[in-house]
């Protein structure tokens, strides 16, 4: 009688959650395309997927079932098994979801220029509404150094040192540790620090995406860019000076890189008025990726306008990644959205390895270098809950 009872209440009882963590897995040599995968399971059951530390898929429970036995190396017949055991769901159904999810995969590995971050269609949660055991992204200002000349906006009185490579190495390590998939490199200007070619090099042995802020000018330099491309490079933010000859030089080049380029502008005062023209002018030299902000709210209309003919010109408009430092994000500056991965599914490292919310939230949780990832997170969990209660 028992038995019967546990049968018809397991017809209604919810799935348990597949076991959280980490898991790896790499194609084996005779693959048609090369690829290894890096699936962080959450304790809810929803996960995140790391394509050949490139890209990073959201995955809902559903999605992130079929990219465990994946990565466990089910057959499909062995996966439609486990899921018709787990579900109410035929054999026949669970095999035809699990080969469409490879197929997905397998389309992902052998596509060039990925955008980093992508949602797999299997009815995701929106972003930042879920609990997550780390975050999605570390943002690492190298340094706050920009080129002679250039506008100081990032707070240089408040950070007195910069940490060596090997530092910036253990900080990765710890965060990988964690299972924080994607760091980006900002600044200042990161690369004015010669090692940065090393610490990228880093990132991509240990499995992380890695991308780029910068404002590009050493990138006009062929030499330069193929460097930081051999070194594992994922996606580059490009600040793009439309006044200068050398930054559309540079953007050329990295366009016709294997690289995923967003190209980002800052409107100020002078600049507003030429801005349909350099949308105009990027659209035609293949861009596809826009991010946009201001100097100040007055330019709210027209970073209004420059958000409607980005549209027009099928730029997507990126709003997510870091921006130049003291910008107002033009969905930020209308809702709070934009804001809201603050402390939870990103983490701001200054030059001296202090932790912040994000990038000028200037509340100190913590230092990557001295303290535990336990203690950080925990500190950025109760920060992120008391600023939004």
């Amino acid at each position: 009688m028992s038995s019967l009872i546990d049968s018809v209440r397991n017809l209604f009882t919810p799935a348990r959650p597949l076991p959280a963590g980490l898991y790896h897995y790499q194609a084996p040599p005779e693959a048609q395309f090369p690829y290894r995968l890096h699936l962080r399971l959450e304790p809810e059951g929803n996960g995140l997927l790391v394509v050949n530390a490139s890209t990073v898929l959201h995955l809902n429970a559903t999605a992130a079932e079929y990219a465990y036995y994946l990565v466990r190396g089910l057959t499909s017949d062995e996966a439609a098994r486990a899921m018709a055991r787990r579900y109410r769901v035929s054999g026949e159904q669970a095999r035809k979801d699990f080969v469409d999810f490879a197929d997905r995969i397998k389309t992902l590995v052998s596509t060039q220029d990925l955008d980093p971050v992508q949602y797999l269609d299997f009815g995701r949660a929106d972003p930042h509404t879920t609990a997550i055991s780390a975050p999605l992204r570390l943002d690492c200002a190298l340094t706050y150094r920009l080129p002679a000349g250039a506008a100081q906006d990032a707070p240089v009185e408040r950070v007195k040192q910069e940490l060596s490579a090997e530092q910036w190495k253990a900080i990765m390590d710890k965060a990988w540790a964690a299972g924080i998939p994607h760091v980006i490199f900002t600044g200042g200007e990161p690369t004015l620090r010669d090692d940065l070619a090393e610490l990228i090099a880093h990132t991509e042995r240990i499995g992380q995406v890695v991308g780029l802020l910068t404002d590009g000018l050493r990138l006009a330099d062929p030499a330069y860019l193929q460097t930081l491309l051999q070194s594992g490079l994922d996606h580059l933010m490009f600040l793009l000076q439309p006044g200068n000859d050398q930054s559309w030089r540079a953007l050329a080049n990295v366009l016709a890189a294997d690289l995923a380029v967003t190209v980002h502008l800052t409107l100020t005062p002078e600049s507003a008025g030429s801005l349909p023209a350099v949308l105009e002018k990027l659209k035609g030299q293949g861009v596809h990726y826009l991010s946009l902000s201001a100097a100040g709210p007055s330019l709210r209309d027209a970073l209004a306008a420059a958000r409607d003919q980005a549209a027009q010109l099928a730029l997507t408009l990126v709003w997510d990644l870091p921006v130049p430092y003291s910008a107002f994000n033009p969905i930020a500056m209308e809702t709070e959205t934009a804001a809201s991965g603050a402390g939870r599914s990103w983490l701001y490292v200054e030059p001296d390895g202090d932790v912040l919310p994000a990038q000028g939230q200037n509340r100190v949780l913590g230092n990557f270098v001295t303290q535990s990832w336990p203690e950080l997170w925990q500190q950025a969990q109760a920060d992120a809950q008391s600023h939004t209660a």
